[in-house]
């Protein structure tokens, strides 16, 4: 069979928005010191998760998404340019880097483990003279934020060992593990149900945890030579605020952590060990900002983080509409969009694309190269759009609050402009907009139409459960129930239905194999007549332990129909979520399968969600070699961010 062709465009949740650089401040714990600070990295893309090089001076090596992907760098070369370092060219995700002497120590997610449902991250250490890389995971094993001790011998982890992932989002189930640099098979087991390890000198060792009373604090260990623990760990910071992320002195008299308290944004404070008192940092300097993920350097005389640059700040203040994304499958290309939602054109000379589901353009249209766009429904919340494949200037799309019960008032919509108002010389396009669906009907949304143009698919909550009706496209129902028909019946949740391009099937995903679990869904197959009912077993057969954990969601079709988009939860997470901000499913990455259930393979790893996909396979006039990237065309970096939602539970 032939490889999948044709180009995907899809959402990172907040990615593009974030404009993240890394900064760090002079360690002063005078309370009436003035801090500066100074930025490390040069306003390209997102920085993120720096860590100085222990040579003395102001170099930091980083991860950074300007290539598509997440990969690392460094900055503080000869020249003054930030340089990209010798890692693994293949992996589509690495994170936490640290350099010791001539090694490179990071993670990387690019060796998929035996089966699905484990992590894909693991630890490796790569020479920076030779490029020579080595994994210190062991096989078909998943380790996350890797630590290095003072010398450098001994490594800690978060890790899941060769477990499955566990479904965890929120506190991970990972367990502290440490081996040595030079033997990384013997591991020990340092404390069950803790992450993002920390190291003072070579035998104290720190990392967060959720303590029994709720909140997210630090806690702290002292090693022996032979790697076993002295006396029991200790919880470090107090109730009354979360601390999180822990970085150490290497006197291990200061303990750098992100806070949250009541009231506000996420912030590095310094924790005196000795005095057990918090002193205040960035909240001296960017108190409405938030900062993340601190680190010391070799001396302890620097403390480091990365926050959101500013929006007057030298560097990229607009995020392109559509940015190329490294694609691991050769004959498809990739393009990450600003907004959500997104539909070609049936020309492919347009995208359809919906806001950030809280605020901004409800609907607008995009130029496929990115040049341009327009807004078609300014106010209106809307999400999920489709064109008619026969109308010109007609899409259909979701007009109402996403997320909601069956009884919530969201209604399908036709949406019908004028080619010819799409000009450069202005952004609002006027719109006819005719309601398809009855207001009393309740949820009616994401709707599909057929290649034919003469039905559209949508799902609707108006019996109580949420199943597949189709519809008129033109007229819409009718008050006496005429011109809408059911497609599917049961009481479960059928939703996200999109037609095949040939016309013979609905691909949708649905919890009707679990209708008692709302957080698992799996696709499924039926033809437009009902007929045919078969689900697409991606993870593995009926019966077996993983078949029933698919989180599936946002199918679509390639082309010629023979492959499945969707947006899934099959490779785990591959950093822990409270080091980054409020992300729904950090699991979230897109892959492909044949609708025979045969050749998954994985197009996107990131700690992000990634989600609502679309795929252009045909001839049209996209070209993504011709991607504008007109400065000031996109999205204005705001620095407005969620915090995860388990920070603020207890506040």
């Amino acid at each position: 069979m032939e490889e999948p062709q044709g180009i995907i465009a899809f959402s990172t949740l907040g990615l593009p928005i974030y404009g993240f650089d890394v900064f760090s401040v002079t360690v002063n714990c005078r309370s009436d010191s003035v801090l500066e600070e100074f930025r490390h990295t040069d306003g390209v893309s997102v920085n993120y998760n720096g860590e100085f090089v222990d040579d003395g001076g102001e170099a930091v090596v980083f991860v950074s998404e300007r290539t598509g992907s997440s990969r690392l760098f460094r900055t503080g070369s000869p020249d003054g340019k930030t340089e990209s370092l010798p890692a693994i060219s293949e992996s589509l995700f690495q994170d936490r880097p640290t350099i010791r002497g001539d090694r490179l120590y990071f993670v990387s997610a690019h060796e998929k483990p035996s089966s699905w449902f484990k992590s894909w991250a693991a630890v490796y250490s790569t020479r920076l003279d030779t490029g020579d890389t080595v994994r210190l995971t062991p096989p078909d094993s998943a380790d996350l934020s890797p630590a290095l001790s003072r010398s450098g011998d001994l490594i800690a982890v978060a890790s899941y060992g060769s477990k499955p992932w566990p479904g965890d989002f929120r506190e991970l189930e990972t367990e502290i593990v440490v081996f040595r640099a030079s033997d990384p098979s013997t591991r020990t087991v340092i404390t069950r149900r803790a992450g993002w390890p920390a190291w003072a000198g070579d035998s104290t060792l720190f990392f967060h945890r959720v303590a029994d009373d709720g909140w997210w604090s630090v806690f702290r260990v002292e090693l022996t030579a032979d790697l076993d623990i002295a006396g029991k760990e200790r919880r470090i910071t107090p109730p009354g605020l979360h601390a999180f992320t822990p970085a150490a002195t290497h006197d291990g008299k200061m303990l750098a952590v992100a806070t949250r308290r009541k009231g506000g944004t996420p912030q590095i404070e310094i924790f005196d060990l000795e005095s057990e008192t918090f002193l205040q940092v960035t909240e001296l300097i960017n108190p409405k900002l938030h900062h993340y993920n601190p680190f010391f350097s070799h001396d302890s005389t620097r403390l480091g983080y990365h926050r959101f640059r500013g929006e007057s700040a030298s560097g990229d203040s607009v995020t392109p509409h559509l940015q190329p994304v490294t694609s691991p499958v050769k004959s498809l290309k990739m393009l990450r969009l600003s907004a959500t939602f997104p539909a070609f054109s049936p020309d492919g000379d347009l995208i359809a694309i919906n806001g950030n589901l809280t605020d901004g353009p409800g609907l607008m249209l995009l130029k496929s190269d990115g040049s341009k766009g327009w807004t078609l429904l300014k106010d209106s919340m809307a999400f999920y759009t489709t064109w008619s494949p026969t109308e010109k200037g007609v899409i259909y799309t979701s007009l109402g609050p996403i997320f909601e019960s069956v009884k919530a008032t969201v209604q399908i919509a036709r949406i019908k402009f004028s080619l010819d108002d799409l000009v450069d010389g202005r952004d609002e396009v006027p719109v006819e907009v005719k309601i398809l669906t009855r207001g009393e009907t309740g949820n009616n949304a994401f709707p599909s139409c057929s290649p034919d143009g003469k039905f559209l698919v949508f799902r609707s909550g108006r019996t109580g459960q949420k199943n597949l009706y189709i519809v008129d496209p033109v007229e819409g129902e009718t008050g006496n129930g005429e011109g809408i028909r059911r497609l599917t019946d049961g009481d479960w949740v059928d939703t996200m239905p999109c037609w095949s391009p040939d016309g013979k099937l609905i691909a949708f995903s649905s919890n009707r194999h679990c209708p008692e679990d709302q957080a698992v869904f799996s696709v499924y197959l039926v033809g437009p007549d009902g007929k045919g009912l078969r689900r697409v077993h991606v993870a593995g057969e009926e019966g077996s332990d993983d078949v029933d954990r698919e989180r599936i969601n946002h199918v679509c079709f390639s082309g010629d129909s023979r492959w499945l988009l969707f947006t899934g939860n099959l490779g785990g997470v591959v950093a822990e979520p409270v080091s980054v901000p409020n992300q729904f499913q950090p699991y979230g990455d897109l892959y492909i399968v044949r609708v025979d259930g045969t050749g998954v393979k994985r197009l996107t790893c990131n700690c992000f969600e990634n989600g609502t996909p679309a795929w252009y396979s045909g001839g049209g006039v996209l070209d993504i070699g011709s991607l504008s990237l007109v400065e000031n065309e996109g999205v204005k970096l705001r620095g407005q961010f969620d915090e995860p939602l388990w920070l603020t539970c207890d506040l």
